[in-house]
Order: structure tokens, then sequence, then C-alpha cells
């Protein structure tokens, strides 16, 4: 900051505040994967998860009634889904895309508004186009990881009704059971309720950076790695102390002395007889 001014002034802001959160930590079991191929193969008899990933997140918020202020936020979860089937164990696998979708519900206090909110960019907060029924719904935001997968395994599921084109089965013949792949995804996120805002804030003057920039080449490749510290740590195996056991306390690395510069002689201590 500026020396000669460095005295700060409240300016007014504009932020989303948010109103409520909560952290999830979901066991999803017995989730679907609707693949791509349709029903698993019969040559297919074992199958892994190789990667998963959240493509996308859906959610609505809805108020509750007789309970004001707070609202329900839906949440659908789109996997998409990799996995690897195997004809037998230690031959190479077949790579298969799949989807599949898993939903919940929050509850989560998100105040409440009446205000409608016009922007120049024709953007509008509080308008549901329905006179006498304007509700200013809060803004749901989900912050999420790629889920884990802790469990994959083949199943059976009933058989889906014929597409449009298809030949419809003959009446009184059932059809068969389909296999498919089952899923059981852990999945961490962290859901909330934010409302836009004007708040006042302790603003400082703004000075110009003293850090010189550096331009990129400068060095070769290998004086970039000269720079750079010798990772001992990550040669050290992380072993427990006997004494650490059951105390929560973070296990010591072991550490090697080395030679001290100290040899024994003969008829003299290791401490008086030096090198």
């Amino acid at each position: 900051m500026n020396e000669e001014n460095t005295s700060g002034s409240a300016v007014a802001v504009k932020v989303d505040r948010v109103f409520d959160s909560c952290s999830d930590k979901d066991c999803i079991t017995n989730l679907q994967v609707m693949l791509e191929g349709g029903e698993l193969p019969e040559q297919y008899t074992s199958v892994k998860t190789r990667c998963c990933s959240i493509d996308n997140v859906c959610m609505s918020v809805e108020p509750i009634p007789f309970n004001r202020g707070y609202y329900s936020v839906d949440v659908t979860y789109t996997f998409g889904i990799e996995l690897l089937a195997y004809d037998r164990s230690c031959d190479a696998p077949t790579p298969i895309r799949g989807t599949a979708s898993a939903s919940k519900s929050v509850i989560l206090y998100g105040s409440e508004s009446s205000t409608k909110t016009f922007f120049s960019n024709g953007a509008r907060i509080g308008d549901t186009n329905n006179c006498c029924e304007v509700v200013n719904l809060p803004t749901a935001s989900c912050q999420c990881v790629d889920p884990i997968a802790l469990e994959t395994r083949i199943a059976m599921a009933p058989p889906l009704p014929p597409m449009p084109g298809m030949q419809p089965p003959q009446p009184g013949v059932p059809l068969p059971p389909r296999r498919c792949v089952l899923l059981t995804l852990g999945v961490f996120s962290v859901i909330e309720l934010s409302r836009p805002v004007t708040m006042m804030v302790s603003a400082l003057p703004y000075s110009v950076p003293t850090k010189t920039c550096t331009a990129e080449g400068t060095d070769s490749p290998c004086e970039i790695f000269s720079k750079l510290s010798f990772p001992t740590d990550e040669f050290l195996p992380q072993m427990p102390n006997a004494g650490d056991a059951g105390t929560g306390c973070t296990p010591q690395r072991p550490r090697y002395d080395g030679f001290d510069g100290r040899q024994q002689m003969p008829g003299a201590a290791q401490s008086d007889v030096h090198i």
C-alpha cells in the first residue's frame, strides 16, 4: 500500500451473502448405469469402474409452506461413468460408457425478500411473471468433487418397455430380465443459499505492485531444475512412534543422523577424540 495514504474508508459493495449452508457425505447405493449400448452383453462376466465424474447438477428452490424463510433445495446429480468389462479375469478389458443420475433434498434458511431488481443488461431478480405471486427466491449453489466408486456389480433388472418403432412383445409372453450394472458411489458436497445484498466494507487505497515481472524463457530447463530443493521427505517412509499410538499425534518421520565426525579410538571415549 502507499505509505503516504494508508487510511481506509467505508465503501458500499454488492455481494452475494450466504444465509445458510450445509456439507454432506452421501453414500448412494444401487445406482443403475444407463449404458450406451443398452443391456450389458452376456459375454462379460465382471465389471469395474474406471472413472466416475459429475457431468451436471440440476437444482430447484421451493419455499416451504408455514415455515417462512426456509426453502427446499432439490439437487439432481448426473454422473458420467466409464466401466471396464471383462470376459475373463485376465483378458484385456473392454471400455463401456454410461450415465447415471441421483437426487437428494435439503432444507436451508434463505431469508425473505419481496423486492424486484432490474439490471441494465436485462437481468432481473424477483419476477415470476405472475401478478400477486412474486417470490424473490434465494440462489442455490452446489460445490462437489468427483465421486468415489465404492462398489461395482452386475445385476438383473426388469425389462425396459419397447422403444418407439420396435415391435411390441407377443401377448402373454413376458419379457426377459436384462443385465445391468449397479454402483455404490460416495459423494462429498456443500450446498449454499445466498442473496445479493449491499454491504459497507473498509477499503484501502490501491498501490502499484513493487515486484518485478520475470520474463519467461530466461532460464534453461536445467537451470530451473537446479534451483529446486531436493525432496528429501518424499524418500523417507512415514512410520508412527510408539509413544504416539492412540494419542492422535502426527507420526514423526525417521531421521538418519549419518556420520557425525567422531571415531572410537582404543582406550578413549568417543566424546573425547575427533577426526
